[in-house]
């Protein structure tokens, strides 16, 4: 009993000691709620993340991380918040670090996007259990990284919508053109660019993935675009020129 009780003294030390957080807002993909050119209708039911394009398919971010190498699967919830309709959280095997995933519901985009810069500038800091540890979310963690749409060629938000506490966070935006539309929000809430988009683009987990390793490994702004060019051109065969110029890293 003394051996357990001091393992799960150090474990929760060395979150609290700083343990990297990652935390990734996931818009479903909805054929019906969402200005997206239409994909098959299982894989854009933004009711149902099993299935959904950016969650539960192949390259969504749930199968994806969980049939990784790098990172293990600790826990599922439904329904964890509103708008949410589960939330996954894995862990990075080598480096130890937490990455909670949400599946916003696909008529939930605006929220998810809120939500996403909120935690971008320092705001709506949270901290679920995980296994006896803490993982850090919102503007509690170390990177907040959009999935999807880009809701912000659909609406606006006013400039009173989304109120940054400080200090911004490393943010990743995966998503369509997300430079022109997301970079002047992070600039005035502060938070640096990590990984932001040119173009046209799908936003799958294996560029998020490459990306965080790159990030994990405190590599410079450049290494984190080559490894997020590299998994993109190696998935999408679109010629890795290309792919580099489809990525921003500030």
């Amino acid at each position: 009993m003394r051996t357990l009780l001091v393992v799960g003294l150090f474990v929760a030390a060395s979150v609290d000691a700083g343990t990297r957080c990652v935390h990734v807002f996931v818009a479903l993909a909805d054929n019906k709620a969402q200005g997206i050119v239409p994909v098959p209708a299982k894989l854009g039911n933004g009711d149902d993340p099993q299935n959904n394009l950016y969650w539960g398919a192949l390259y969504g971010v749930k199968t994806h991380f969980q049939k990784s190498a790098e990172w293990e699967l600790l826990s599922t919830t439904a329904n964890p918040t509103t708008g949410v309709l589960e939330r996954c959280v894995f862990r990075h095997k080598a480096k130890g670090a937490l990455l909670v995933a949400d599946a916003y519901k696909g008529s939930e985009i605006r929220r998810a996007v809120t939500d996403f810069l909120t935690a971008a500038g320092g705001g709506s800091p949270g901290k679920p259990a995980v296994q006896g540890e803490e993982a850090h979310t919102g503007g509690a963690a170390d990177l907040v990284a959009y999935v999807g749409h880009n809701g912000l060629m659909d609406f606006a938000l006013a400039e009173d919508a989304v109120q940054g506490k400080g200090p911004g966070r490393d943010a990743i935006v995966l998503a369509c053109k997300s430079r022109p539309y997301f970079a002047p929000w992070l600039e005035r809430l502060k938070a640096r660019g990590v990984l932001l988009t040119t173009g046209l683009m799908a936003p799958e987990a294996y560029t998020l993935r490459a990306a965080l390793e790159g990030w994990l490994a405190d590599a410079s702004p450049e290494q984190v675009r080559e490894k997020a060019a590299a998994a993109y051109h190696k998935y999408q065969k679109c010629g890795l020129a290309a792919a580099r110029r489809l990525f921003h890293a500030e």
